[in-house]
């Protein structure tokens, strides 16, 4: 295979590309209706439930500045979760099917 050239069709083709592209649509899929949820609930509850979000936690940091602080936290667990999945499937599933490209493997 020339450099820089790949056949994508065949690749798209080559049932370990189609296992990967499965297996990232159900991880990052499923990750992103749960994240949806979070979300919208937030702004639900946000709109509907501003005197509860209004109560005072600890000195002038209310439920509100905690909820949202709890995104952050909630988008760095994902983050890093997506990061160890892909190093320990999707990073290993790449490697293996570059190399068999590299190798002319690609049917």
């Amino acid at each position: 295979m020339e450099q820089g050239k790949a056949d994508w069709s065949k690749i798209a083709r080559n049932p370990r590309f189609r296992e990967l592209h499965r297996r990232k649509v159900k991880f990052l899929f499923g990750w992103w209706i749960f994240s949806t949820v979070i979300y919208v609930i937030f702004l639900v509850t946000a709109n509907l439930g501003q005197k509860l979000y209004g109560w005072r936690v600890i000195g002038d940091i209310n439920l509100g500045y905690l909820l949202v602080l709890s995104l952050f936290i909630y988008c760095w667990f994902i983050a890093g979760y997506y990061a160890s999945w892909a190093n320990r499937f999707s990073d290993k599933m790449t490697a293996d099917l570059v190399e068999e490209l590299k190798q002319g493997g690609i049917k």
